[in-house]
């Protein structure tokens, strides 16, 4: 009878030592998955950018991976802090030194009825950051002897009521012709009717709406000029807008994700949506382009910003003048070049930059020469913090003082 109470006692403590031991086991093997698992995500997202930057930046300027991972640690925490932090923002973020992809996140749906995610191949309309590829072409154009910018816009449309313009202050935004986007809104247009391009050129020809200004008094922001620009762009190459810069800018950088879309094809159109997640309505004025109407993606406009640094397709000379400042009635840091928007900061600091925004697509793309540092965010859902975002983002690569994240070092 002794023995076997001993017996039993011995084996109960067994038991209870096997148990507890399989728990220590257990709980080790938990701790050590959890820790594998963040050193996986994170080497996976390390790999992801690697694999990303080969496609798009050639070898001989890559970063080193610890640079890569400060930029990246920086980044992330500012992002998570602010504009990804209420889980508000819908869209893809990037950002790039020396062609090299330092952080790149995408989040948000791309079709809300059928819940598809936004991914890195999703194009969104860049809105007004189309203008950057619209100038480049006309620049192009100048580059091959085909124009000039000093032609008037008489020229191209007999009957313009607007003598005196050229095509460099359609450009530069100096021309003094009124936005269609205003003088058709007083009742002059069946809203019924989606515009073209062809529409806005009659339309000022035959309503002949009073100017804003004369020619090359002022700047003055025009979405008018960017249509006017597409039409000339048309009837010296030949091509349609959206034909010629597929064929002379996307397919040769290989931007297999970027076109044009109008009324006339069958593209894809991807909605945009108001802040509180509704469906932005298209209207009438969606017709035209040249001034926006080009969907793009992050990495493609990646490629965009790379191609300046190469000189694929423009002359450093021809850019050279894309990058001066026009507008010097008063003192300013902000002006406008050849189809870029400019900041010249106190401290010899230079972005060359354009936004965007149309319905609810917004779109920020930010170049700064110095540090060759590139910040592109686009969204699909009205997100006005997304410019002072990609602001404050300059400050990760220098003293850009945007009052935001802190030089790093």
């Amino acid at each position: 009878m002794i023995q076997n109470v001993f017996l039993f006692s011995v084996l109960t403590i067994t038991f209870v030592k096997i148990r507890t031991l399989k728990k220590t086991i257990f709980a080790a093997s938990v701790l050590f998955l959890f820790l594998w698992g963040c050193q996986s995500k994170s080497e996976s997202a390390e790999k992801k950018l690697l694999a990303s930057n080969e496609k798009i930046q050639d070898t001989n300027n890559k970063l080193d991976p610890q640079e890569v991972k400060k930029y990246h640690d920086a980044i992330e925490e500012f992002l998570n802090a602010t504009l990804l932090r209420h889980k508000r923002f819908s869209g893809g973020i990037l950002v790039a030194k020396d062609g090299n992809i330092v952080y790149e996140h995408y989040t948000g749906l791309r079709d809300r009825k059928i819940k598809d995610s936004i991914t890195a191949n999703t194009p969104l309309q860049i809105a007004s950051t189309g203008k950057t590829f619209t100038g480049a072409a006309i620049l192009k154009l100048v580059q091959e002897g085909k124009l000039d910018l000093n032609d008037e816009i008489t020229k191209f449309f007999p009957g313009m009521p607007y003598p005196g313009v050229t095509v460099k202050m359609l450009l530069n935004h100096r021309s003094g012709i009124p936005n269609y986007l205003y003088y058709l809104e007083k009742g002059k247009w069946d809203k019924k009717i989606f515009l073209t391009n062809d529409d806005v050129v009659q339309t000022l020809i035959n309503l002949k709406p009073p100017r804003t200004a004369n020619p090359d008094r002022r700047f003055q922001y025009c979405n008018t000029n960017y249509v006017l620009l597409a039409s000339i762009i048309e009837k010296v190459s030949g091509q349609t807008y959206p034909v010629y810069m597929k064929e002379n800018f996307f397919d040769p950088l290989e931007m297999n994700n970027t076109f044009v879309v109008s009324f006339a094809d069958s593209l894809p159109r991807n909605q945009s949506y108001n802040a509180s997640g509704g469906i932005w309505q298209m209207d009438y004025t969606d017709g035209p382009y040249g001034d926006k109407n080009i969907y793009s993606t992050p990495r493609d406009l990646l490629k965009w910003d790379q191609s300046f640094y190469k000189n694929t397709i423009l002359k450093q000379s021809i850019l050279d003048s894309a990058y001066v400042a026009y507008s010097n009635e008063r003192p300013s840091m902000h002006n406008y070049g050849l189809g870029w928007r400019l900041l010249h900061l106190k401290n010899g600091k230079k972005i060359i930059y354009h936004n965007g925004h149309w319905h609810g697509f917004n779109s920020a793309f930010a170049r700064l020469p110095d540090e060759k540092a590139t910040i592109i965010i686009l969204g699909n859902k009205y997100n006005s913090s997304i410019y002072n975002t990609a602001r404050k983002l300059y400050n990760v690569f220098g003293p850009y003082g945007q009052n935001g994240m802190q030089e790093l070092e």
